[in-house]
């Protein structure tokens, strides 16, 4: 009986990454190069340029893709494989790698091919917000704010991160949101923290919603009043424990659609990419939308 060829397509971000591209493409031919796959490499030269071959994949038959790079590359191949049944899995080469550590795919390119080749398809939701899809987290105040002064850095890493937020809380000028939620009216005078999350972080271990499951049918939501920020950060325990978002002056809900209104538009964070956005922003969840290789 002939051996069914899986047709497998590596796209890779020749930028991302320690110790050049080629580094990743060794161990994933170590790992991927069977009988059973027939692998081809290519490199995304931009954002446009990996969507339109992974479209061109799509129509040839390809059955799975291979992303080599940080949450940016996640989201705009993800997006393309989106209600598709292409699986998408990730050989993490980022800053922070929010996707990748959610489902605790290993950091190494060695370890990660063979945890991906070993691995099972799940799907997983999805999140939209005015039409643009994400994967890990959507931010729309603080938190949103502070990629703009991080993509100024010169490296990248958590340090710069930090570096970062504290810059932006001096700079963010905090604006009432007034948001409906699964039909239910919620008010905040001035949120400094406000992000959707569809997995548990940001990246680097930076966990926002730890309860987070990728395919729960739900987005969720965590809020921070710029007044009671320093009150929930003086309970460091909390971060520590992963369960901050539960402190009672945390807004933390699950829920499926949900509509932002603001009094200025001002851009919103998508996977750790900015975006502009008008003063009303709405969300909403695509359950079971994308087949992803996670580890056994």
């Amino acid at each position: 009986m002939p051996i069914i060829m899986k047709q497998v397509l590596v796209l890779i971000n020749p930028k991302s990454g320690t110790g050049g591209p080629y580094r990743y493409i060794s161990a994933i031919e170590k790992a991927w190069d069977t009988p059973e796959h027939d692998i081809s490499f290519q490199f995304s030269q931009s954002v446009e340029d990996g969507a339109g071959k992974a479209r061109r994949a799509i129509e040839r038959g390809t059955d799975t893709i291979l992303v080599v790079g940080g949450d940016g590359m996640v989201n705009s191949i993800g997006s393309v494989l989106v209600g598709t049944d292409v699986r998408l899995g990730v050989i993490p080469a980022g800053s922070g790698n929010g996707f990748a550590r959610h489902f605790r795919i290993p950091l190494g390119p060695t370890a990660a091919a063979k945890a991906l080749l070993n691995g099972r398809t799940m799907k997983i939701d999805v999140g939209k917000a005015n039409g643009r899809l994400f994967f890990v987290t959507c931010s729309m105040a603080w938190d949103g704010a502070l990629v703009e002064a991080f993509e100024k850095f010169p490296f990248r890493g958590l340090v710069p991160y930090v570096l970062a937020g504290a810059q932006q809380l001096l700079e963010y000028k905090a604006q009432p949101f007034q948001i409906d939620i699964d039909g239910e009216r919620l008010d905040f005078k001035h949120p400094l923290i406000f992000t959707v999350a569809n997995l548990s972080q940001f990246g680097s271990d930076f966990f926002v919603a730890p309860d987070a499951k990728a395919d729960s049918g739900h987005l969720e939501l965590v809020a921070v009043e710029k007044k009671d920020v320093p009150l929930v950060l003086s309970q460091i325990h909390r971060f520590i424990e992963k369960t901050f978002h539960h402190h009672p002056l945390v807004t933390n809900r699950h829920f499926k659609t949900m509509t932002v209104r603001r009094e200025k538009p001002s851009p919103i964070q998508i996977d750790g990419e900015l975006m502009k956005a008008d003063t009303q922003i709405h969300i909403e969840v695509l359950p079971s939308a994308l087949n992803v290789i996670v580890p056994s």
